[in-house]
């Protein structure tokens, strides 16, 4: 919610050519409260279900645009040879410990990133998941999600790469001090119809956090509720708990992604531990 409310709350500001300042990125995190709150509430086959479909139908048509419209055989090219050197780095760069600023700002931030994010999306997953088999499961998490993000990052990575190839500093001139939104809106403003494009862009990213903080409002009350239809008033009430604490975090002195990192990891310290049981019983869940 944090880190993509501060994506278009700058993405509004430059498409706008107003200031992103702190009230505007506190209002955009404010607008995205309530959009996903209204998702909740209405229910898992209602809202949670409709934006879901949104946000897949929406990716695929820009993806494909991207891949149409930017460097086609650029991309296509370094899809499969960027697949054969992640399966040959992976172990090695999982584990590499030889330079702190990669340990710090990628294997440490990751790791808290995904085990923050794995206990409720486990049991968001099991829920839409009822009535598939084990293996169904795992296939399409372990094989078909990651095949699909790879995919995500090939297109939309390569065209940044495509673009900064055929002209220096057109991505790493925005990127500058480590603007990650900027890389965005120079991708879509070098696109034909670029204004759609970015605009599409910034629906999209929208639709994302509306889906996850939705999916993520929703597992948080079945649990504290032990009921798979939790009421109401507890979704209200954990859907606006994660949006005051994106707004409380971004309005701290350090503010930013810095704050949102460091807070990441510190509380995935103690979920991680919380975590191991459930890991142990795993393999009792499957043989049965």
């Amino acid at each position: 919610i944090g880190f993509l409310g501060l994506q278009i709350s700058y993405g509004l500001s430059e498409f706008l050519g107003t200031e992103d300042t702190l009230s505007t990125q506190l209002t955009t995190i404010a607008a995205l409260m309530i959009v996903y709150l209204s998702s909740a509430v209405s229910g898992m086959h209602k809202g949670i279900q409709i934006l879901s479909r949104l946000n897949i139908v929406l990716g695929l048509v820009l993806l494909a645009f991207l891949l149409l419209a930017g460097p086609t055989a650029f991309i296509f090219k370094h899809f499969f040879g960027a697949l054969g050197t992640h399966l040959q780095w992976l172990p090695r760069q999982a584990l590499f410990r030889g330079d702190t600023g990669w340990l710090s700002a990628w294997t440490v931030f990751f790791w808290g990133w995904f085990i923050g994010y794995s206990p409720m999306m486990a049991i968001f997953i099991a829920r839409i998941s009822r009535g598939r088999s084990a293996r169904d499961v795992i296939l399409l998490m372990s094989i078909g999600a990651p095949l699909l993000t790879m995919a995500w990052f090939s297109i939309l990575g390569g065209t940044g790469l495509g673009l900064e190839v055929a002209s220096p500093g057109a991505i790493t001139g925005p990127f500058e001090g480590f603007n990650l939104p900027a890389v965005l809106l120079a991708i879509t403003s070098a696109m034909p119809l670029d204004v759609v494009v970015t605009v599409g862009f910034l629906i999209l990213t929208a639709l994302f956090v509306a889906t996850t903080g939705d999916s993520m409002t929703y597992s948080l009350a079945v649990v504290s509720s032990g009921n798979d239809h939790p009421p109401r008033w507890l979704r209200l009430f954990w859907g606006i708990a994660m949006g005051i604490t994106a707004m409380a975090l971004l309005s701290g002195s350090e503010g930013g992604i810095g704050q949102l990192q460091s807070f990441i990891v510190v509380t995935a310290v103690p979920v991680s531990l919380l975590l191991l049981p459930s890991l142990w019983g795993v393999f009792g869940v499957m043989k049965s």
